[in-house]
């Protein structure tokens, strides 16, 4: 059921695919590069245009596709797995890694609009369940593939004041984890999630609080800020065939902020 390795490739197998969500962004384009690297086919999904990193991942690497995705939509989330499919043939990977959150004026709870509470939970709930369940045909069809969601350092620490809405939405990404895990194991598709700590990369928000990087550093027993690239071993781990026996879990990767 391997999704990828070296061992396949190496036996003759195709190239295993893989459809990165938020790919234009400064984490998405991490995994990216590092999953071409990985011998992937990528599928770059966005709402921004993802065309020249597709460009340039696949001028090293195996072939690229940018599409244009609005996770938040069923169709939209159909029509990024079709177009996958339509290209390569299958799908190996999918890394559900887009979210709202760096635009998210942080606010106590009582001042969040519901537009704001429900736009959190469309992009990062919500379409996390489509894109799970609009690769899921592919995955059935071809005997497995595994799925890798997003969550937060920000539900397992006790929370954070006047960020409700994102956190509830990263709570709600670990449950859906579990029973994504626990629906799909019977297709061999295991289902994961990885939780960052703040991680600074391009948006308004770490603007708005430059001092964060460095107060959450001093918190944590490697002290240094995270960096996109710190997330990347996790990734390749869960979409490896070392973790073909592991599903309904969330990794935490925060530098030894808090202890699991």
């Amino acid at each position: 059921m391997s999704a990828a390795g070296t061992g396949d490739l190496a036996g003759g197998r195709e190239s295993p695919v893989a459809v990165i969500t938020g790919a234009a962004g400064a984490i998405g384009s991490t995994y990216a590069r590092a999953l071409s690297g990985a011998g992937y086919r990528l599928v770059l999904a966005d709402l921004k245009e993802a065309g020249k990193l597709a460009a340039e991942v696949a001028e090293s690497g195996p072939a690229a596709i940018a599409v244009a995705t609005d996770v938040s939509d069923a169709d939209s989330a159909r029509a990024m797995a079709e177009a996958a499919v339509g290209e390569f043939g299958r799908i190996d990977l999918l890394v559900n890694n887009a979210a709202y959150f760096s635009q998210i004026l942080k606010k106590p709870v009582e001042q969040i609009t519901v537009a704001e509470w429900d736009l959190a939970f469309a992009v990062n709930v919500r379409g996390a369940w489509l894109c799970a369940c609009a690769v899921l045909p592919a995955m059935r069809a071809q005997g497995g593939g595994k799925i890798v969601n997003t969550s937060s350092m920000t539900i397992h620490g006790g929370g954070i004041e006047g960020f409700a809405h994102y956190a509830s939405t990263k709570a709600a990404i670990v449950g859906l984890t579990r029973c994504l895990a626990r629906e799909f194991g019977q297709y061999n598709i295991c289902v994961n999630t990885i939780s960052p700590d703040y991680t600074a990369h391009d948006g308004p928000l770490f603007d708005q609080q430059p001092e964060m990087e460095q107060r959450l550093a001093a918190l944590r027993a490697i002290k240094r800020p995270g960096r996109p690239e710190d997330l990347v071993g996790t990734l390749l781990f869960l979409a490896s065939a070392g973790a073909d026996f592991v599903t309904g879990q969330d990794f935490w990767v925060n530098g030894g902020r808090i202890f699991s």
